[in-house]
């Protein structure tokens, strides 16, 4: 098979799961084991030199950058009705969403887990806190553009942006405050966890928790 994704469960592969789980695109997996560092060995660095996951070989040559595949499946399976094509009013809002997504929340992230890395460890702490008030900055801005403009991020419709927030939500989950506790941010995820997409990634990853 040509088509293969390298994944971690619940890492940034989750959301290139489901988009491949929901267009149908034949692909076969591969876990990474990112607890030995795999993701760092000369073999897979090959494939991603940035030395995370995911990548998904498609067609027989390794791509990654999670939300721009997601973003690729879904125009490459029109069909879906997951990425508003080029002449569609909602396509400036789909690619902002999806940029800011990327930009503005995943990198928070990596901050929260990861706080030693942009201030060294005795400032772990001090990272963490400043990285907690703006995640849920974040969800404070998204809830109100939802109970104003919802159910989806665009609107009536479901998107690739909507699947891509709901893993981020779900990154948020033993957070002090995850992101459950804002009403339409917990009523987009009760709709998107309802898919059997997601019972089917959920089984394939082995994952029990925020099901």
């Amino acid at each position: 098979m040509s088509n293969v994704l390298y994944y971690a469960p619940g890492a940034a592969s989750f959301l290139v799961h489901w988009l491949l789980i929901e267009t149908g695109l034949p692909h076969e997996l591969r876990l990474v084991d990112t607890a030995s560092k795999a993701q760092k060995s000369p073999e897979y660095l090959a494939l991603n030199p940035n030395g995370v996951v995911p990548t998904l070989v498609l067609d027989g040559k390794p791509q990654y950058e999670a939300a721009a595949l997601a973003m690729l499946l879904a125009e490459r399976h029109p069909q879906t009705g997951l990425a508003p094509a080029a002449d569609d009013p909602r396509r400036a809002d789909y690619l902002q969403w999806m940029f800011n997504l990327a930009n503005m929340v995943q990198p928070l992230f990596r901050q929260w887990w990861y706080p030693h890395e942009p201030a060294g460890e005795a400032q772990a702490e001090a990272v963490r806190s400043h990285c907690a008030a703006r995640i849920e900055a974040q969800w404070d801005r998204i809830d109100a553009h939802l109970a104003a403009h919802g159910p989806y991020l665009l609107g009536e419709a479901v998107s690739v942006a909507d699947f891509y927030l709901v893993m981020l939500m779900r990154w948020s989950r033993n957070m002090p405050r995850p992101a459950t506790e804002w009403p339409q941010l917990a009523q987009l995820a009760q709709r998107l966890k309802a898919r059997p997409s997601f019972a089917q990634l959920y089984q394939r990853e082995g994952l029990t928790e925020w099901a």
